[in-house]
């Protein structure tokens, strides 16, 4: 395979354990892994680092409100930064806490938040974000689970934290906003024995105080980031200072690979959230550089215009955002009357096809990217080369659509919170890895393990099975969850649970989930069986199979409904027909849902495990259509084969 090399061979199912294929790393990595920079142990030593090299860059950006309108950016250099973290450090530090303490940050993506980040840094102490998109009752376990003593908290956020009372009390002492406090926060505090600061009384609580910084090694861990589990509360990553500083050198080696090397004078657009590693590894990265960092004003809507007016040269986003992007130009291109349409539809063919054979994408066409092209590349600011999605799938079309009109470099990448975000990447220019996530990050070995009990052969001429990681950018465990942390990591090997399948140019395609877990396109897991058993408490359904995938944003579903509840429903109702075309029946279909939201409701789901949509189906699941197994388990592979047209159309229809 190109752009890969083979390290170990692969070997045949032995001691219970299903064969594994040949271990592979990236061609960038022939020689082996990028070596460590001296004097680099700790994420602290990323910002102290660019601190001494680069005092006077900008480092952190927001765009400042006067009169109530937002203006350019004003910005905060290295030196700057470097002082206030000092000042917050010391202030965390005169309240008790030291390495190894807990320090919670709640809010959207702020100067702030990395402010309070790097204080956590410098003196050891876990940075543990907190974030509320997993469920109403998340911040109040993460704040428990994780033992967060002191929290800090934009804001509006404020009352949400004061919300986990008393139960967040055991170990919470103190709440720091990035803003003010008013009299009722403090009076509410103060009920608990909890103290609460703004963030000008906080900077000065330490007054002229100053504490020795501790030793950190690369072993020691610097975020607990929680994410999604399959079931249940969520899962405590330990994420450990050698894991950043591993992902950083082998994201760089890539990028200096194919001459995309960042510089200190890259920008970069913060936010997505920081509360997850994709967007929080790449802001070390940017540190790490001495580059610029520009924070969003919170708001979805008003993100390209702050885009436009930051300017940033490396942009990444989730699927949705690319998308609505995608969807954008469409709506622009074809209400721009004929001739444009067709002068840009004509001018989209012709690089496509010269990008196709291979001409790379700022030589295929230069001068349709300067008469045509060039106005969606000023829709993201004007200077953005490199655009790098990641946390779900990218659609195909929407992949190959951008990297012709951008005039940017667009790749899918692939990791998850415990590989520390980025495992994959496609490469600029080649277009054979559309559709795909790329080779792998030249900083970890991968190799594919066979699941046989969905036909999927690691050791096949095509190799299919599920993706396992080995490397230093590996988590150090889930916190107080021993038991979780060995199911999926085996002899150093972590199991990412999707299953790939390898191209032949050595760049790694997703195409299955070997647990009844998926994802949908807004990052968020969904665990399938789980939701099934909730919403078949509703009596008047038999059975449910619900249906999702990493392309859309909500779920939908094929119910039995119960025969005696849907008759007993219509007769009330006055509505009359057999039970066949009562399933048909718009208001039957009505009913159901509202019946399927109200368990929902009852058992508190989230909101992207609500179904937007039902269709009703009489014939009961059965083995003669080969839908269940003889114990009635679902067969959702050949579900999904018969029920598409019906997907389809729900899908189509709910949009």
């Amino acid at each position: 395979m190109q752009n890969v090399v083979e390290v170990e061979p692969g070997h045949p199912a032995a001691d219970g354990r299903p064969s594994v294929g040949p271990t592979y790393r990236s061609a960038f990595a022939c020689d082996g892994f990028p070596p460590p920079v001296p004097g680099l142990n700790s994420c602290y030593d990323i910002f102290r680092m660019a601190v001494e090299k680069y005092p006077d860059n900008r480092m952190l950006g927001h765009r400042e409100i006067v009169d109530g309108k937002a203006g350019a950016y004003v910005w905060k250099t290295y030196r700057e930064v470097f002082d206030i973290a000092s000042k917050i450090g010391n202030s965390i530090r005169s309240c008790g806490l030291a390495k190894g303490s807990r320090c919670g940050i709640y809010g959207a993506n702020c100067p702030e938040w990395i402010i309070t980040m790097e204080a956590c840094n410098a003196h050891g102490i876990y940075c543990v974000p907190l974030y509320d998109t997993l469920g109403a009752g998340a911040v109040e376990f993460i704040l428990c689970h994780a033992e967060v003593e002191i929290a800090f908290a934009e804001e509006k956020k404020i009352e949400l934290l004061l919300k986990t009372l008393p139960k967040s009390n055991e170990f919470l002492k103190m709440i720091v906003s990035f803003g003010k406090v008013t009299q009722e926060q403090k009076e509410e505090a103060s009920k608990y024995g909890l103290s609460i600061y703004s963030w000008d009384e906080f900077l000065s609580l330490a007054a002229d105080q100053e504490f020795d910084l501790p030793v950190k090694e690369k072993a020691d861990i610097c975020t607990i980031m929680y994410t999604s589990g399959t079931t249940g509360d969520p899962k405590g990553v330990l994420i450990s200072n050698a894991s950043i500083i591993c992902l950083i050198a082998g994201v760089d080696r890539l990028l200096n690979c194919v001459n995309e090397k960042l510089a200190e004078i890259d920008v970069y657009m913060s936010y997505l959230p920081l509360a997850h590693i994709f967007d929080r590894v790449v802001e070390e990265l940017f540190i790490f550089h001495g580059a610029s960092i520009g924070f969003w004003r919170g708001d979805v809507k008003l993100l390209v215009e702050d885009i436009g007016v930051l300017k940033p040269t490396i942009f990444c986003a989730v699927p949705r955002v690319l998308d609505r992007i995608f969807s954008g130009l469409q709506a622009k291109i074809s209400s721009g009357g004929f001739i444009k349409s067709t002068l840009f539809n004509l001018a989209y063919k012709f690089k496509q096809f010269r990008m196709m054979r291979g001409a790379k994408h700022d030589e295929a066409a230069t001068i349709c990217d300067k008469v045509v092209f060039s106005k969606v590349k000023e829709g993201l600011g004007g200077n953005v080369r490199l655009i790098l999605s990641g946390a779900a799938p990218l659609a195909t079309h929407v992949e190959e659509y951008l990297r012709v009109v951008t005039c940017a470099h667009v790749l899918q990448g692939y990791g998850l919170t415990e590989t520390c975000a980025g495992s994959f990447v496609s490469l600029p220019n080649q277009m054979s890895m559309i559709g795909t996530v790329g080779p792998p990050v030249p900083n970890i070995d991968v190799r594919l393990e066979s699941v046989p009990e969905m036909d999927y052969d690691a050791l096949a001429s095509t190799a299919r099975g599920e993706i396992c990681i080995k490397g230093e950018t590996l988590f150090s465990g889930y916190c107080k969850r021993e038991d979780l942390t060995k199911e999926v990591l085996v002899d150093g090997w972590f199991h990412t649970g999707d299953i790939g399948e390898w191209q032949p140019d050595g760049s790694m395609k997703i195409i299955d989930r070997k647990k009844n877990i998926f994802k949908l396109s807004q990052g968020e897991y969904v665990a399938v069986e789980n939701l099934e058993n909730i919403y078949g408490l509703v009596s008047a359904i038999d059975s449910v199979w619900i249906y999702g995938n990493s392309f859309e944003s909500f779920l939908v579903a094929v119910a039995n409904p119960n025969k005696e509840a849907l008759e007993s429903w219509a007769a009330a109702n006055g509505i009359s027909g057999d039970f066949e075309s009562l399933c048909q029946n718009p208001k039957a279909k009505e009913y159901i849902l509202g019946e399927l939201s109200r368990i929902g409701k009852d058992k508190k789901l989230k909101g992207f495990e609500f179904i937007k949509d039902v269709h009703l189906e009489p014939v009961p699941f059965d083995m003669e259509r080969d839908l269940i197994t003889p114990t009635y388990k679902k067969k959702r592979p050949q579900l999904l084969k018969y029920y598409q047209g019906v997907i389809d159309h729900m899908y189509k229809s709910a949009k």
